[in-house]
């Protein structure tokens, strides 16, 4: 991130040996030349270090001093005085100062003293990097895999985890990209920067380009104090720009710029800020077709993807499920200081069997879920929802597998378990009966069922049921076609 210094200082020889010094260096500076509104200026503000004359601290000089010690930015106060007196400065200290140094000292050395100060302020950002939840780093060996697809994809990250270029991550939602973007800043020459994540889609509009760029005070209705953006935040590191696809197209175009300069004005400013940061954009849409709409900007497209990286789905390497399962267990079991062991057979076949629509993150939300509910040193089927309770089906028939034994499958349960997990097999059955007859339309499935179709489609959500398995090629065809006019009418 860079350091800003913010100095009110009336030694004019100070403040331009201030400023010839620390030009080449991360350092944003301001100088406030002018005493009238300096204390306004200063408290508003977004500074890591404020050096500021004693004469230009409203009195009382404590509650003035508590007043730029509380900042947000919790920062250093440096006061220079022109008393060249211990008692003096030993009651500014007391005040709350950080430090003070005697105006009459050579400028050299007052800027030495300020230097020593600013690299301090960096190390506090360094050890603050750090998790002290006790949570473990990600790693590029937290996505080791026996499926083929998987170590092929890691065999390209490892590839570009030394460079400095700009990747596009793509993968399903769930599927871990941010978990990703931060192993290979972990293990790359940035991993002494700060790691910073956007969500674009959790932005409002109005505040993207505050939220990337930051702005001045006074920059708008309700800006009453400078605020840093993620790009000067990220500065020296990485910035992780999720669900870059709904960036509005606006500040695509703004976004461009800065990944083509790695400069960018913040909101309200004049002077540009210079930043050294790598992007990592990800995104769950297709941006070819986003772009073939004109809802996603082409050279900006190419600007990230110079190294365009797509994570598989949790669906394509089943085989990962039993490992990935053991460990999220082993965490939640550490974290809830529970006693169980493992799985049972039948929930490690459910879980190797489910489709994951929600991909790794809903595999993790599983586990917890199974391992709060769980009543044993092991988690059985019974313990997973029931959606899993419906794969494990005999080819021709409705009955579960487990379940060809009443007396040994129902043993345990209450009544109403047993009739709720028959129900839920029935019901799955007789609507995919329907699908089947109605080649996967569900207004006509809905007619013959005689429910409202949107209680139609609220079953086969919960039961895990897709109405694109019963369709026709042709059907699929025509449905693809339906959505892009629906899609095509409404941009028009």
């Amino acid at each position: 991130m860079l350091t800003r210094l913010v100095c009110a200082v009336k030694e004019k020889k100070l403040a331009a040996a201030i400023e010839k010094r620390l030009a080449q260096a991360d350092i944003r500076l301001t100088v406030f030349h002018h005493p009238h509104n300096t204390w306004q200026d200063l408290v508003r503000s977004c500074a890591d270090v404020f050096l500021v004359s004693r004469t230009l601290i409203p009195r009382p000089v404590d509650a003035s001093v508590a007043i730029l010690n509380n900042l947000p930015e919790k920062p250093i106060t440096i006061i220079l005085d022109d008393r060249e007196s211990s008692n003096a400065h030993a009651n500014l200290l007391g005040a709350g100062a950080d430090m003070v140094l005697y105006a009459g000292l050579p400028p050299d050395r007052l800027v030495e003293a300020i230097e020593t100060t600013l690299t301090s302020r960096q190390q506090f950002y360094d050890l603050n990097r750090f998790d002290h939840r006790g949570r473990s780093q990600p790693r590029l060996h937290d996505f080791t895999s026996t499926s083929r697809d998987m170590q092929m994809f890691l065999e390209e990250v490892h590839q570009v985890v030394a460079t400095d270029a700009s990747l596009l991550l793509q993968g399903e939602t769930g599927v871990g990209k941010e978990h990703l973007s931060k192993a290979i800043h972990a293990e790359s020459h940035r991993s002494g920067g700060p790691f910073i994540a956007l969500n674009m889609a959790a932005i409002p509009d109005q505040l993207m380009e505050s939220e990337l760029f930051g702005h001045e005070q006074g920059a708008f209705t309700g800006a009453i104090r400078s605020r840093r953006g993620a790009f000067e935040l990220a500065h020296g590191g990485t910035l992780f720009l999720d669900e870059i696809g709904e960036m509005p197209l606006k500040t695509q175009s703004k976004l461009l710029r800065v990944l083509q300069d790695f400069e960018f004005i913040p909101i309200g400013g004049e002077a540009p800020v210079w930043v050294d940061v790598r992007v990592i954009a990800a995104t769950n849409k297709d941006l070819t077709r986003e772009v073939e709409k004109k809802r996603f900007r082409q050279d900006l497209y190419y600007r990230l993807g110079v190294i365009t990286l797509t994570l598989p789905p949790l669906r394509q390497r089943k085989e990962d499920i039993p490992v990935m399962a053991e460990q999220f267990l082993i965490q939640q079991v550490q974290r809830m200081g529970r006693d169980i062991d493992g799985f049972s057979e039948d929930a490690v076949h459910a879980l190797c069997e489910y489709a994951w629509p929600g991909n790794v993150r809903e595999l993790m939300n599983v586990i917890e879920r199974a391992v709060l509910l769980c009543r044993s040193d092991r988690i059985t089927l019974t313990d997973l929802p029931s959606g899993f309770q419906l794969t494990k089906e005999i080819p021709g028939t409705w009955i579960h597998t487990d379940e060809t034994d009443p007396e040994t499958a129902w043993e345990g349960r209450t009544l109403d378990q047993v009739k709720s997990r028959v129900m839920a097999r029935v019901e799955k059955k007789y609507i995919e009966m329907v699908l089947e007859k109605t080649r996967g339309r569900v207004g006509e499935a809905a007619r013959i069922a005689g429910i409202h179709p949107r209680g139609l489609y609220g079953k086969m959500k919960k039961l895990g049921i897709d109405k694109d398995r019963f369709k026709t090629g042709k059907d699929r065809e025509n449905a693809h076609a339906a959505r892009e006019t629906r899609v095509t009418g409404i941009q028009g």
